[in-house]
């Protein structure tokens, strides 16, 4: 079995059903091997950019790894693409795998198992996967949904932190009909509502349904046309980020160009400070992904903006 140091804290990603289920994994592991109720904290990619890491032990689930979370007595569980070699932290990593099933793993070792986390954690793993020709997609989606619609904390509370609860909960009824439903009406609108900013990339429009299932539907339409789909999104704090999907592998190297990452077909990143608004968001995107590459007759992405007219239709 993997020896794992006592934990002073977990830090999970916020956004998603794997990073959910990931974290409570290993606030189990961590009460068996250790006998402690460990404080877990979840955190969205922007937030988790600027936070210090100060803690002497921790686990860390469903977030990349970063050269500063090389520290001795750290361990992170993950399956992002990494760009940075670890040489203290105990990195337990596999593409092929979501942070759900790599937890849930290290659970089962230490003889934590049940036929309801059997099943969650393979939803997890569809859902976070987007393994689309597996028979139970559609209900890993729904119980992804759960998450992005309610979100991390107030979930957590509706189970009272018990993630067998989870499993068939009354509300995946309501995910379900909103796929039934919205889904459709959503893809029609969709189609209608794109904007091209290259010959191979175009930003979607989103209405109603679910984004994921909308674009990857759009994905395989445009199959030799737009390799990348981007949708964007405007936070409460005004500042605009953009989700990337792709069934190529394409993704990931444009989400890097603005400052982002992720997985290969799935990832995003945040749009500079100085973007306020979805459109202004698509002019930037239309100025970076349309200038010559690697641009340098500038000193940063936010100079580049400052030499266009984002108040442009």
């Amino acid at each position: 079995m993997v020896l794992l140091p006592e934990p002073e804290i977990i830090l999970t990603h916020e956004s998603d059903l794997d990073g959910f289920v990931s974290g409570l994994l290993l606030r189990k592991l961590a009460q068996t091997l250790h006998g402690i109720d460990c404080e877990m904290q979840a955190w969205n990619n922007e937030a988790w950019a600027k936070r210090q890491l100060l803690e002497r032990s921790a686990w860390v689930c469903d977030l990349t790894f970063e050269k500063r979370m090389d520290k001795p007595s750290w361990v992170v569980i993950d399956h992002h693409q990494i760009q940075d070699t670890p040489t203290h932290t105990q990195l337990i990593h596999s593409t092929e795998k979501s942070a759900s099933l790599l937890c849930y793993e290290l659970c089962k070792e230490a003889g934590i198992s049940s036929p309801k986390l059997d099943k969650i954690v393979h939803f997890s793993n569809i859902a976070d996967l987007f393994l689309e020709s597996d028979p139970d997609f559609d209900m890993a989606i729904d119980y992804a949904n759960l998450i992005k619609t309610y979100t991390f904390w107030k979930f957590y509370d509706v189970i009272e932190g018990d993630l067998e609860r989870l499993y068939e909960h009354p509300l995946l009824q309501v995910m379900k009909v909103k796929r039934e439903i919205e889904n459709p009406i959503g893809l029609e609108w969709s189609r209608k509502n794109i904007i091209e900013i290259t010959p191979e990339i175009a930003v979607v429009e989103i209405a109603v349904g679910n984004t994921n299932q909308i674009i990857h539907q759009l994905l395989k339409e445009f199959s030799g046309k737009y390799s990348v789909l981007i949708t964007l999104y405007r936070k409460v704090n005004s500042s605009v980020v953009i989700s990337l999907r792709s069934i190529n592998g394409k993704a990931l190297d444009i989400a890097r160009k603005l400052g982002g990452g992720g997985h290969p077909n799935a990832c995003g990143a945040t749009l500079p400070k100085s973007v306020r608004t979805i459109q202004e968001g698509i002019t930037y995107l239309q100025a970076i992904l349309k200038a010559p590459s690697p641009v340098t007759s500038f000193n940063s992405l936010d100079d580049l903006l400052n030499g266009i007219d984002i108040s442009a239709k």
